[in-house]
């Protein structure tokens, strides 16, 4: 199959692009390096450089590649720029996939895998682990913007029949991880501890998130291709982790057990605790998470010693493959 994977130099989607090559397929890749990196990018890939809201870009991308399948991972991912800066998140978040939604119906793209957010559509929930189904309040700009496209991919499919599957991340981590942005607490800790800066943590260390690794997060994209046609699949691990259980795992891991974190106040508009329900995605998709956060901090601190070794020896890093 022919797969167009946007954001694919990104930590995330290099690693799905990855898969997907491995799996086989036929695949192109489509993103502005504003967050990703050519390390990342397989050299069995094609790869255009742009903006997902830049029309004739797009539309020059669809018509040379022909995709029969879209992945749509790229995306204005900082919470906190959202919240500073809305406009800009919902021209990306929006404006951008409406582009691609557009150029997927002009080209007859057979299948739409769109990556939304498990950690910020819910809100701040109240039943765990939670359901695909549990009432949607999401409390920051992303949350609304990465939301609102599902409400679009229904409508696109209802008027035009473009078929399409959702999966709602949890807290991804692994190799490739940026330390940019509050979601990449992996890759923070682990850039912290290796050149000797104290690790912060924002609050009592006690906020709760689902921590699920990369390579588990690309099988499930996998899988979507063929599967799940029309539904909503929660991918994570489903099982609630700790802010001082993720700094724990990465401290001793780099061997530095008598390291101590400095807490700092929580930052305002922060959910306190979710991990999400992944029954569904194991009944419809048959995808279940496979690496525990024990293996996936082990994988993920090797990965940063050997990027923090080659800084040091002045070699360029190269990406780890997914």
């Amino acid at each position: 199959m022919k797969i167009l994977v946007t954001g694919g130099a990104g930590f995330i989607a290099s690693h799905v692009a990855d898969a997907y090559i491995a799996a086989g397929h036929d695949v192109a890749i489509l993103d502005d390096l504003s967050r990703g990196s050519m390390k990342n990018v397989n050299p069995k890939a094609r790869f255009y450089r742009g903006d997902v809201r830049d029309h004739d870009f797009v539309e020059h991308v669809f018509a040379t590649e022909k995709p029969e399948a879209l992945n749509h991972h790229a995306a204005q991912m900082d919470v906190r720029r959202a919240v500073e800066e809305p406009v800009f998140d919902a021209s990306v978040n929006i404006i951008g996939s409406i582009q691609l939604l557009e150029a997927s119906v002009r080209h007859k793209v057979r299948r739409f895998v769109y990556i939304s957010t498990g950690g910020a559509v819910y809100g701040e929930p109240k039943e765990f682990p939670v359901p695909e189904d549990y009432p949607l309040n999401p409390i920051t700009p992303y949350g609304i913007s990465k939301h609102t496209v599902e409400h679009y991919l229904f409508l696109y499919n209802v008027l035009y029949g473009l078929p399409y599957v959702v999966l709602r991340y949890g807290n991804v981590y692994g190799p490739r991880q940026s330390s940019k942005g509050e979601a990449g607490v992996f890759a923070i800790f682990c850039e912290q501890m290796l050149v000797g800066i104290q690790p912060v943590i924002y609050g009592d260390g006690s906020k709760v998130r689902d921590y699920v690794y990369v390579e588990d997060v690309a099988r499930a994209n996998v899988l979507a291709l063929e599967k799940g046609e029309g539904e909503i699949f929660n991918i994570g691990n489903g099982v609630p982790t700790r802010d001082d259980e993720v700094f724990r795992v990465v401290r001793d891991n780099l061997g530095l057990t008598e390291l101590q974190p400095k807490h700092v106040d929580k930052r305002p508009g922060e959910i306190d605790r979710i991990w999400l329900d992944t029954a569904k995605a194991r009944r419809v998709l048959g995808w279940e998470p496979c690496v525990s956060l024990q293996e996936g901090a082990r994988e993920t601190v090797r990965y940063f010693r050997g990027v923090a070794g080659k800084q040091k020896t002045g070699t360029a890093p190269t990406g780890a493959k997914g």
